[in-house]
């Protein structure tokens, strides 16, 4: 799993750390049921305070993308069918600003299915699954 913290950057250190680990999951670096650094181990490999890397797993286990198991560890998960619903209508809440701000500086539908489409293959390491 590679993780790359920004000091510099206006976003907080959480929801960098938080996006940095969906996307892990999502270009398969992360695989569903493998035990991720513990919170203790990751602050100290990132030099961050243990506080921040928990608030990043307690975001994630909130959106049910980690599981913590009293025997194993914390371990990244994938939402189960009957939640897709729901992760949805979360992705498109999270979508709405992003889209109505690209609006707001002129880009078209169509370009805006190209961004998606880019970022999507970028992410999937070249790979696109419908």
């Amino acid at each position: 799993m590679i993780i790359r913290i920004d000091l510099q950057s206006e976003t907080p250190i959480y929801l960098q750390l938080s996006n940095q680990i969906i996307e892990n999951m999502a270009n398969g670096n992360l695989k569903p049921g493998e035990e991720v650094p513990s919170i203790r181990s990751l602050a100290a490999d990132l030099g961050i305070n243990i506080h921040t890397v928990n608030k990043a797993y307690s975001l994630l286990k909130q959106k049910g993308l980690l599981t913590m198991h009293n025997s194993r560890g914390i371990v990244a998960t994938r939402s189960h069918t009957e939640e897709d619903e729901k992760n949805m209508s979360s992705v498109k809440k999270a979508l709405r600003p992003i889209i109505a701000e690209s609006i707001c500086y002129g880009f078209a539908n169509i370009q805006l299915k190209k961004i998606v489409d880019e970022l999507y293959k970028d992410i999937k390491g070249g790979k696109i699954n419908e």
